[in-house]
C-alpha cells in the first residue's frame, strides 16, 4: 500500500503563485506515473498534469499548460506542482495520484491522497 500525502495549499490571490508538494511512503522510481488531480464543487475530477516516471515526459491540460508546473524527485520520493498565474477558475481540491503498476498506456493512479484545498479569490 501507498500512502500519498499532499501539503502547501493555502488561500492566494489571483495572479500569485502556490506550490504543492506530495510525500510517497514508496519509491517513487518504481512508478509508472504521477499525477495531479484536482477538483471543485459541483464538478468532476480533472486530471491535468502528470509525469511519467521512466521517460520523465509530462502532460499539461489546456486549462492549466503554460502556468503549471510537475516535477518528480525520486530521490526525496516526493512530486511537486508549481502553480503560477493563479485564477479564480483554479480553486478546488488538489489531488496526488500514482501508478504504480502501469497496466494501461495512460496514466492510471490507483493511488491517491487526501488532498489539500486551494482558494484563489479575485
Amino acid at each position: 500500500q501507498v500512502q500519498l500525502v499532499e501539503s502547501g495549499g493555502g488561500s492566494v490571490q489571483a495572479g500569485g503563485s502556490l506550490s504543492l508538494s506530495c510525500a510517497a511512503s514508496a519509491d517513487t522510481r518504481n512508478s509508472y506515473c504521477m499525477a495531479w488531480f484536482r477538483q471543485a464543487p459541483g464538478k468532476e475530477r480533472e486530471g491535468f498534469a502528470h509525469v511519467y516516471t521512466s521517460a520523465g515526459t509530462t502532460y499539461y491540460s489546456a486549462s492549466v499548460k503554460g502556468r503549471f508546473t510537475i516535477a518528480q524527485d525520486n530521490a526525496k520520493n516526493t512530486l511537486y506542482l508549481q502553480m503560477n498565474d493563479l485564477k479564480p477558475e483554479d480553486t478546488a481540491m488538489y489531488y496526488c495520484a500514482a501508478d504504480f503498476i502501469g497496466q494501461h498506456v495512460a496514466c492510471t493512479p490507483t493511488y491517491w491522497g487526501q488532498g489539500t484545498q486551494v482558494t484563489v479569490s479575485s
